[in-house]
């Protein structure tokens, strides 16, 4: 799907919980995060984790120097 999206002219971010997936499928950008299947934001309730990890995946559009497919990792940390 973001592939096509982006042939079509809109860039696309994905939010990716598995790596093996990820390099498989190859999106144009992708953030891999290291949560749990059905969190790919973080914990309920952690606003302000889910504001990183949005604005991470978010950041990966304004970088000019990434040639597509990018696999980015988050850093819960930062």
């Amino acid at each position: 799907m973001a592939a096509e999206l982006e042939r079509r002219g809109v860039a696309t971010v994905a939010i990716q919980l598995l790596r093996e997936v990820a390099l498989r499928v190859r999106p144009p950008r992708a953030l891999f995060v290291p949560y749990l299947h059905g969190y790919p934001l973080g914990q309920p309730g952690d606003a302000a984790g889910q504001r990183r990890v949005m604005e991470t995946a978010l950041r990966l559009l304004e970088t000019p120097f990434l040639v597509p497919p990018v696999l980015v990792d988050f850093d819960p940390e930062r």
